[in-house]
């Protein structure tokens, strides 16, 4: 499988990597049920195809999804990259809180560790730089943690560039984690750019978006969601937008079915075309889905597809508006 080095780091990642969100069970930001047992066979197929890195955070699941990626590596000799996240905290109520107050951090961080079963976190990164005002704070005491050697590299999930210049002061910024799909290209105006130029790794989270740009959404699996999935409340899956991916998607269909790829590939691929990401996340949560992601990491999209794409995102892009 392809790998691409992760900006200034020695770390190489396969260009496709496992996501582990849905798979940690019910929360303000869950998928619904989910059953343990299908998340760990999950991971361990992810890694059997050749995925040499794992995307995690407390938050998913409020630690369970941690504490699955640590049963899923018991007993294997080859370690993946296990990257993981600070910065969002919870109630007894189970209610989601932000805080990048060092105490918080450095305590966020001995509780990975635990949790996942690990001595070190490979790439360790801030979930969302909220509160903002605590963003440096926050970096500093990530910093004094990689100096102890209990984290490798310091990473930027959900950052803006003025963010990432802000901490870069601090101590190097070795990667950022931004959405980025073919109905959400922010991170093309200013983000890849500025990413390449300070040899920053892009690692993409939701280049499917959430399943919309799988092929196998429909307004009828829309109805049947959980009712605590948080994808009910999205905006993405409210109309005009969500028919409109739809019909984006019976488009993509025809070019993914003319190589003999699915759309959830298809997906994944078109995000890795830009030299500047690095690698995608394909999240999953039963085996077979990270069976079919996976190959996308080696298919590299042809100008041709490239182009018959961009005219199909122009006119989704008349529909919403």
């Amino acid at each position: 499988m392809q790998t691409r080095k992760l900006g200034y780091t020695d770390l190489g990642l396969t260009t496709v990597g496992l996501g582990t969100w849905a798979m940690g069970g019910p929360w303000e930001y869950g998928w619904g049920p989910q059953d343990d047992g299908e998340a760990i066979a999950a991971i361990r197929a992810g890694l059997e195809t050749g995925i040499n890195w794992i995307d995690t955070a407390p938050a998913y699941g409020l630690g369970h999804s941690e504490e699955l990626v640590r049963e899923a590596l018991k007993q294997r000799s080859d370690k993946p990259v296990i990257a993981t996240k600070c910065g969002i905290l919870w109630n007894e109520k189970k209610e989601k809180l932000t805080c990048l107050k060092r105490q918080s951090i450095r305590a966020e961080c001995h509780a990975s560790l635990e949790r996942l079963g690990v001595e070190v976190i490979d790439l360790y990164q801030i979930h969302w730089p909220d509160p903002d005002e605590d963003l440096e704070e926050g970096w500093e005491e990530m910093a004094k943690l990689c100096r102890e050697g209990k984290v490798r590299y310091l990473g930027a999930s959900n950052f803006t560039v003025d963010q990432i210049r802000r901490v870069q002061k601090i101590h190097p910024v070795a990667s950022l984690q931004p959405p980025y799909s073919m109905v959400h290209r922010e991170v093309e105006d200013e983000l890849l750019d500025y990413c390449a130029q300070n040899n920053i790794g892009v690692v993409a989270y939701s280049p499917m978006q959430r399943g919309l740009l799988t092929g196998k959404f429909s307004a009828e699996r829309l109805g049947a969601l959980p009712l605590d999935d948080h994808r009910r409340r999205n905006p993405d899956f409210h109309e005009p937008q969500f028919s409109a991916t739809l019909e984006l998607v019976e488009g993509l269909k025809a070019i993914a079915q003319r190589h003999g790829k699915t759309c959830a590939q298809l997906a994944l691929s078109w995000v890795l075309r830009r030299p500047e990401v690095t690698a995608a996340i394909a999240g999953a949560r039963r085996p077979e889905q990270i069976l079919e992601t996976a190959p996308a990491a080696d298919w590299e999209l042809s100008q041709e597809d490239i182009d018959q794409i961009e005219q199909l995102l122009a006119e989704r892009k008349t529909r919403t508006q």
